[in-house]
């Protein structure tokens, strides 16, 4: 009998570590992918932006119910997308996708806000506000602006035209204020499958903010960079009659491309 007992104590404790290295590894991330990042004069003028929600690294979906927001800011507008979404599938789970045709030059910033994600392992609902930068033809003005969402990562470098090993630093923001010391989880598309990491920990990896909200990162790799600044909303939700804490995310997909030579 006390075998049996002990084994089981072992059991419990394994499923526990080894639940606790998953959990940390597998960070979530509001996704907002588009086709292309810079189109220029020769390129395909329609862009396919595809939206969803995952664990970017290891190719684990989510499903993502019909976000509450979507849209775009280029040209001075802020122009609704929403209602032209369509469902589609990304990484066996329910995402949305849209084709949207680019007409003049400039700097187009794609955003989403979803639905809360109710997330019983962290006991509280998840809300990522979402965004990315395609360019347009040669104009590259307005890079830097802020769309005002609730929490944002406002770049610092350009978030276009970044060679892999290039750094990209953003200011986090809550309420239009910096976050001091932010903690900003970091990701890669791991679209293909083809990357590996050494070990669970170099799944998500995780740098923190200046004081004044800065955040510095050299991606090591060409391909779809995600960054996730995370705080505690001002705000709660019921679930099941509980008043929940909300996490709200800032996040921003950035493209670095490969070095090319002839």
């Amino acid at each position: 009998m006390k075998k049996i007992f002990f084994f089981k104590v072992l059991l419990v404790f394994s499923l526990i570590f080894n639940f606790g290295l998953s959990a940390t590894a597998m960070a979530h991330f509001g996704m907002v992918i588009p086709s292309d990042s810079m189109v220029m004069q020769e390129d395909d003028k329609t862009v396919n932006l595809k939206l969803s929600f995952s664990h970017p690294f290891e190719g684990v979906g989510m499903a993502l119910v019909k976000p509450k927001v979507f849209g775009v800011v280029a040209n001075g507008k802020n122009i609704a997308l929403l209602e032209k979404l369509k469902k589609v599938d990304v990484m066996g789970h329910t995402a949305w996708s849209l084709d949207y045709k680019i007409k003049r030059p400039g700097v187009y910033m794609f955003f989403m806000e979803p639905k809360p994600y109710w997330e019983p392992v962290e006991d509280c609902f998840i809300v990522h506000h979402t965004k990315t930068v395609v360019t347009a033809f040669g104009d590259d003005e307005g890079w830097d602006a802020e769309i005002g969402l609730k929490t944002e990562i406002v770049p610092l470098s350009k978030p276009f035209g970044l060679y892999a090993g290039n750094v990209f630093q953003g200011i986090v923001k809550l309420d239009g204020k910096a976050v001091p010391y932010a903690e900003v989880e970091v990701e890669y598309y791991n679209e293909d499958g083809k990357s590996h990491a050494p070990t669970d920990y170099m799944v998500t990896q995780t740098i923190k903010a200046d004081k004044n909200g800065v955040f510095t990162y050299a991606a090591p790799k060409a391909g779809w960079w995600g960054f996730a600044a995370l705080s505690k909303a001002d705000y709660k939700i019921k679930h099941e009659g509980v008043d929940k804490d909300v996490e709200v995310g800032a996040v921003i997909w950035v493209k670095f491309q490969d070095w090319q030579m002839k």
